[in-house]
């Protein structure tokens, strides 16, 4: 079992990329760079500006970690094409965290955690974990309503003022709070990092019938 494993986070699943690289306990890079388009061509330069600044050889990484949402459905897919694809390349593990378990990482008590959906809507999770549907801010479901949980996350102020409970911030930057979580489950099994979500894609299939392909 390695002791202070370097574990390589990113994520794309919002208006960013973030990216973060954590040995053992230590940081030795985060950044965070917002962008509303271009994150396909702009991770993995930043991933290897960020090497190349700390000195980290490729080899020298023991996982890569990465975010799967919920959240933009083509940000999340670039991000974890790009997780399988390192991890594959160098025979190391590829943990994938959620969303809601970056907000919540180091909270010493149970949170509410809220991620901006389409349309001025939120996803939730609780102790529990998520929610299956997205919310209307104003109208927490019954599940959380005065149950005295903080929130974290979208619309915290809004949501906390139907729980009862407070507002929290992060305690670390989205991709160092990754890079943390995935570093507690390195060395046990993970599954595949794949996408998390929680709703069907706005394309849909085209109603007519597809051509039909000549002999």
């Amino acid at each position: 079992m390695i002791s202070d494993p370097v574990l390589l986070a990113f994520d794309t699943s919002a208006a960013h990329c973030a990216a973060a690289l954590l040995s053992g306990d230590r940081v030795l890079a985060s950044r965070l760079e917002a962008m509303g388009r271009g994150q396909a061509e702009r991770l993995m330069p930043l991933l290897q500006e960020m090497l190349a600044e700390t000195g980290t050889p490729v080899a020298a990484l023991d996982a890569i970690a990465v975010g799967i949402g919920p959240g933009n459905f083509t940000g999340i897919r670039i991000s974890v094409a790009a997780a399988r694809g390192l991890a594959l390349a160098r025979s190391i593990p590829a943990i994938g965290v959620t969303s809601f378990d970056a907000f919540a990482e180091g909270s010493p008590d149970p949170v509410l955690t809220s991620v901006a959906a389409p349309r001025g809507q939120i996803w939730l999770a609780g102790p529990d974990g998520p929610f299956p549907d997205p919310v209307s801010p104003d109208n927490l479901p019954e599940p959380f309503r005065d149950s005295g949980l903080d929130v974290i996350g979208a619309d915290a102020a809004v949501l906390a003022g139907q729980t009862g409970g407070q507002v929290r911030d992060p305690q670390f930057p989205f991709a160092e709070a990754i890079a943390r979580v995935a570093a507690r489950r390195f060395g046990t099994p993970q599954p595949r990092p794949a996408p998390l979500y929680l709703r069907p894609a706005d394309a849909a299939p085209p109603a007519d019938p597809p051509p039909v392909i000549l002999p």
